[in-house]
């Protein structure tokens, strides 16, 4: 394999890197839900109160809240899930924009609601498993990069169900959330389509780029036909032009 090849091989290594961080905050996050849970029946409180109440001055503190507050335990139990596998997803494949889209896409989808959603109190984080599902899904197929096109891929094969429930079906889910995070996720997918992972630069598409610098390398050349070499060459900066010697010279 050429230094080029190794070179595309390092740069997908590095964008995709395991870290403790992939797995604990996902895991803390699912784990505060169930404390929150835990503490809410256990001393017979009502966070209810606490979520997003649609178009009142008061309802607005239920974008911090709501997503913490769950109805019960099924309730808690059907996000949780989905919720881990989504995050940790999101913290492995787009890491350097994880918490942007999360923290930001957490408000705006939650403004959302308050805007358009009916008279009630609305609570859960499904509102954020709507979020993460469909900023996975549009992002691997935007950046067309095979990696994250393969997880789109099986996002849609687990979740794919959860689509119908972002129109009304059912009275009591607030599918107005499910929209408000479906929706912003799109929008985040195109809106950092340029950060975070890319499709990796091959040999041929790198040789217009790759004359940066100062130094000896050997660039591969890959001209309109199918035959292929190598051409030693130096690079020297000159009144910013850059000039290709051969090396006999």
């Amino acid at each position: 394999m050429g230094r080029l090849g190794e070179m595309n091989l390092q740069e997908e290594h590095q964008q995709f890197k395991f870290s403790p961080m992939v797995i604990g905050i996902p895991l803390y996050f699912v784990l505060l839900l169930w404390i929150v849970f835990w503490i809410e029946g256990n001393y017979d409180l009502y966070f209810t109160n606490y979520g997003l109440y649609p178009r009142t001055l008061i309802g607005l503190r239920g974008i911090l809240f709501s997503p913490f507050i769950h109805g019960g335990i099924k309730h808690l139990s059907n996000n949780s899930i989905p919720l881990f596998i989504l995050m940790t997803s999101l913290f492995y494949f787009y890491r350097k924009i994880a918490f942007k889209v999360l923290i930001y896409g957490v408000l705006l989808s939650g403004v959302i609601t308050w805007l358009i959603a009916r008279q009630s109190y609305h609570i859960g984080a499904s509102g954020i498993v709507y979020l993460l599902f469909s900023f996975i899904l549009f992002s691997g197929l935007i950046r067309k990069y095979y990696r994250l096109i393969a997880v789109s891929l099986i996002v849609i094969f687990l979740y794919g169900s959860m689509i119908w429930y972002i129109l009304p079906i059912k009275e009591e889910i607030s599918w107005e959330g499910h929209l408000s995070g479906f929706i912003v996720g799109l929008l985040f997918a195109v809106i950092y389509r340029k950060h975070g992972p890319q499709m990796p630069q091959y040999d041929w598409e790198k040789l217009s780029t790759i004359l940066e610098g100062e130094g000896e390398m050997s660039v591969a050349i890959y001209p309109k036909g199918k035959m292929f070499f190598e051409l030693p060459i130096t690079i020297l900066p000159e009144e910013d032009k850059y000039w290709l010697l051969d090396e006999e010279e």
